[in-house]
């Protein structure tokens, strides 16, 4: 499977309704870094409090 993004190789793969998309290294680490400084994920952590240290 190739990278949704570009034509490497994906490393990762991700399915949903029967719909499967890959992405390579570069564009998953993109994608994460993305979602972590997303407002949606802080609201995400607001509503379930994630405040402790393990």
């Amino acid at each position: 499977m190739k990278c949704h993004y570009c034509d490497r190789e994906a490393a990762y793969a991700a399915e949903k309704d029967g719909i499967k998309v890959g992405l390579c290294e570069r564009h998953f680490r993109t994608q994460v870094e993305s979602l972590a400084d997303s407002e949606e994920l802080a609201a995400i952590r607001e509503q379930i409090d994630i405040d402790r240290t393990e």
